[in-house]
């Protein structure tokens, strides 16, 4: 059975468009058959964009993990024009959607990437994502052990999660694992977690 989180979706295209509407963003997004949410925004990442936090002015490197055909990291590249966004998904036909809504509304500032072509050395001001619980919870973990370790010291991530698809557990897991989780708002089932790292003391000793 073919899964949005497949590298090389199978499903048999069928173009379609998707239409994105928040109180200072509209936008006009091409989809296709095998990616997330492929007939509308999911509800959940609309929430996100709705009631998450807003990039912070001062920022240069953002990312949406997971960035499907681009409602987050597009909406982003609006909000903060200043920086670059960092739209990565395993998806090959996502994140050509992606690129292509990019080129067709404008917006230099986002770069697409598959995973592992993205540069070792960046680091991110902020991670945005809807992300994908239905790969199976180990490999979820490892999806965000690898990108919450690239946060800058004061970043955080912004993360939205069905509560009846184990929101509160992966809280509990984050925190067990060193990360300070706070809950920012619960809506129709979703919860938004805003995930920053523990503070240091000088000898290294978390606080």
């Amino acid at each position: 059975m073919p899964h949005y989180f497949d590298a090389e979706p199978t499903a048999v295209s069928r173009p379609t468009t998707v239409e994105l509407v928040l109180p200072d963003v509209r936008l006009t997004l091409a989809s296709d058959t095998g990616v997330f949410a492929s007939s509308a925004v999911d509800p959940g990442t609309k929430y996100l964009l709705l009631d998450g936090p807003r990039p912070a002015p001062a920022a240069r490197q953002l990312l949406d993990l997971g960035c499907g055909y681009g409602p987050i990291a597009l909406t982003l590249a609006v909000r903060a024009p200043q920086a670059t966004v960092w739209a990565v998904d395993v998806n090959e036909r996502a994140r050509e959607l992606c690129a292509r809504n990019a080129e067709a509304l404008g917006l230099g500032n986002v770069t697409v990437a598959a995973p592992d072509d993205m540069p070792d050395d960046i680091v991110f001001d902020g991670i945005w994502s809807n992300p994908p619980i239905r790969i199976g919870k180990r490999a979820l973990h490892d999806l965000l052990t690898r990108w919450l370790a690239r946060l800058a010291p004061d970043a955080h991530a912004a993360l939205v999660v069905q509560k009846h698809l184990g929101s509160d557990s992966l809280a509990r897991w984050l925190t067990e694992n060193g990360w300070v989780v706070q809950r920012l708002g619960s809506r129709r089932g979703y919860r938004i977690l805003d995930v920053g790292r523990a503070a240091f003391d000088p000898a290294g000793a978390a606080r």
